[in-house]
């Protein structure tokens, strides 16, 4: 190779190299030492699982996790709750802030809708309680029976959208993902100095 295809190798990874310092390992070295917003826990094992299930179905092409800055937006009057911090976002890997929002901000959904009863019809067939709703439905995460055990957690659904015959039960991972929806809320207060900056 002549040195003009050697200096262009050379500046292709000089460029890629400084991308991932600025990008990557700088933000990641300043982030190490973030600690949980308050009242944050760790997700139990079934909210974990719902978690999967959230990632798995590509919740995250179509809502959001991040509640912005009132400088920048509206979220917080809409009631999506506070600005996000780093610290809400301890316990996630891989972090689900979405970029789209075809449908509204989950950050807070647990503490703004935490009806289980809802969410998990919402799940099973969203028009069924908004019905301008673009969301897919998820019947596969559910179970016609022709009689509930014990155990069942039985999805009330209104006639237009019930089976012929039997009863809606909430499948295990339609109990892990309303679990883990409920499990979103960040509505604590923060301390000052971890609050974000506002605009005077």
């Amino acid at each position: 190779m002549n040195l003009r295809v050697w200096l262009l190798l050379l500046g292709a990874v000089a460029i890629m190299s400084f991308a991932a310092m600025v990008l990557v390992v700088v933000p990641a070295a300043l982030l190490t030492e973030v600690k949980p917003s308050p009242g944050l826990e760790p997700y139990t094992a079934s909210e974990a699982s719902g978690r999967g299930v959230y990632i798995r179905e590509g919740c995250m092409y179509c809502h959001s996790q991040q509640v912005r800055d009132t400088t920048i937006t509206t979220d917080e009057a809409r009631g999506w709750g506070r600005p996000s911090v780093p610290g809400d976002y301890v316990y996630d890997a891989p972090h689900q802030l979405g970029t789209m929002r075809t449908g509204p901000d989950l950050m807070n959904v647990g503490a703004r809708l935490p009806d289980r009863r809802w969410q998990l019809l919402h799940l099973y067939q969203p028009r069924a309680v908004v019905p301008w709703s673009i969301m897919p439905s998820f019947p596969y995460l559910f179970e016609v029976k022709a009689q509930a055990g014990p155990d069942d957690e039985v999805v009330t659904v209104p006639p237009a959208w019930a089976p012929e015959s039997g009863v809606v039960v909430a499948g295990p991972e339609a109990v892990a993902l309303v679990d883990y929806l409920l499990s979103l809320d960040h509505t604590q207060p923060l301390a000052p100095t971890e609050a974000t900056p506002r605009a005077r």
